[in-house]
């Protein structure tokens, strides 16, 4: 059987030196993390509720209002450039001029393709109309139920005042005048517009009316149908040029009569100085 050598028993710890420490409360340590914790979490929140109420006010900011949206281009914002001098006779307008169009912002100049874009009342109040340059039909302001006289007129192009708008089958072009028959091609009656009696439609000689179709102005005859008064029936607006008027289209608001290699087409407005100086016309004595 081994020996085993008997052992004093531990040391008591007061009687080895060892002693607890009591300068310290206990759960200090722990006291202190959780307070840390406590604090930076209160700082997240407070942080994480600040940028929730800075996007809600952005959020909330009121939008635009839809005159806001709309507000566009004015006719009577219109800079005044210098009258070009008269054209080079003979002188083609796909050189050039054409090259030099561009569309400003939103508005462009292709029209739509046929039957592409339906036809539209127009909505909203339209700005005042100009009765045209010579005396509107009876000298009228453009207002009022009394009908105006009818009177008779052609239509010269601004930068072009050697050309008058002239009915050539079927269509509206910008020519010269030439014998007695493109002479009384290109004279109108101006009578009171068939869907706005304030503004202006223009009636040929053997009774057909100037209307837009597929952004393309002609002559047709009246059908009696509302698309047709619509169509037939332009605003004078105020023009850059002095003793000029722009025509508006009444069912296509922002859309003026503009001539594009010698043709009358529906443009839509564009901000340059050509598109000025193509959609500009004055009302002259008759040529016939």
């Amino acid at each position: 059987m081994p020996r085993t050598t008997p052992q004093p028993p531990p040391r008591p710890s007061w009687e080895n030196g060892w002693a607890p420490d009591t300068s310290r409360t206990p759960g200090t340590r722990r006291l202190w993390l959780a307070g840390t914790l406590a604090l930076a979490t209160v700082i997240a929140c407070a942080t994480a509720i600040a940028a929730g109420h800075g996007g809600s006010d952005r959020a909330a900011a009121p939008p635009p209002t839809g005159a806001a949206l709309d507000h566009g281009p004015g006719l009577l914002s219109f800079a005044s450039p210098a009258t070009p001098g008269p054209a080079t006779p003979g002188e083609d307008e796909t050189g050039p001029r054409t090259a030099s169009t561009g569309p400003s912002g939103s508005a462009t100049a292709s029209a739509a393709a046929p039957g592409a874009t339906p036809r539209t009342s127009p909505s909203g109040t339209k700005p005042a109309t100009s009765a045209p340059p010579g005396g509107g039909p009876g000298g009228g302001s453009g207002g009022g139920a009394t009908p105006r006289s009818p009177l008779h007129r052609s239509v010269r192009s601004v930068n072009y005042p050697d050309r008058y708008w002239q009915v050539s089958g079927g269509y509206v072009t910008l020519d010269t005048p030439g014998g007695p028959e493109s002479r009384a091609d290109s004279a109108f009656t101006v009578v009171d517009g068939l869907a706005d009696g304030s503004c202006y439609s223009f009636r040929t000689s053997d009774g057909r009316y100037l209307r837009h179709r597929d952004f393309v102005l002609r002559a047709d005859r009246d059908d009696g149908s509302f698309l047709f008064r619509q169509d037939a029936t332009f605003c004078a607006r105020p023009s850059a040029y002095s003793g000029a008027v722009v025509l508006e289209s009444v069912n296509y608001p922002g859309r003026f009569l503009r001539h594009q290699n010698f043709r009358l087409k529906l443009v839509s407005y564009q901000d340059s100085d050509l598109y000025r100086a193509d959609s500009a016309f004055r009302l002259t004595a008759p040529l016939a």
